[in-house]
């Protein structure tokens, strides 16, 4: 199938996708902040740049794009279009996303990853459990938590 958009108006389409600042992060962050949790935002000196960083509780929260980061959900489907290129793209951040999260576990780090799906489309959370949820996280003792939109 031909893309519909000529190349000059896809390049624009594309240029504009954010890559922080994101609706979903947004959400969070404003939830989080009204809680009395206080962070920092894409620390470069940590692997993979985790979105939200709450350093005195040695915590990390990714906010993935069910779509950039291939979550098998409802949200996610392989474009049509160049489907070598997606896969090979969307193949190599499901593995860098991987390399971070265990980098950030060798350095003492605690890791949260919050799917788009959590916050979008039919299956999504509401923001009140998902914000209990993550300030859960953060004030426990787990290592790892995912959090999805509902099967």
């Amino acid at each position: 199938m031909a893309d519909v958009l000529t190349p000059e108006l896809r390049r624009l389409n594309m240029s504009r996708v954010r890559g922080r600042d994101t609706k979903p992060e947004m959400i969070i962050r404003r939830g989080l902040h009204a809680r009395g949790l206080r962070f920092r935002l894409h620390r470069r000196d940590l692997p993979g740049r985790p979105d939200i960083v709450l350093p005195s509780r040695k915590t990390v929260l990714f906010i993935h794009g069910c779509f950039w980061h291939g979550h098998d959900c409802p949200l996610f489907r392989m474009p049509a279009t160049r489907p070598d290129f997606w896969r090979q793209k969307i193949t190599a951040n499901r593995l860098r996303d991987a390399t971070a999260v265990t980098a950030l576990g060798g350095l003492g780090w605690r890791v949260g990853v919050v799917w788009e799906c959590a916050l979008r489309g039919a299956r999504r959370l509401s923001t009140e459990i998902l914000l209990d949820r993550l300030v859960d996280f953060i004030a426990g003792s787990e290592l790892l938590i995912e959090i999805r939109g509902e099967r």
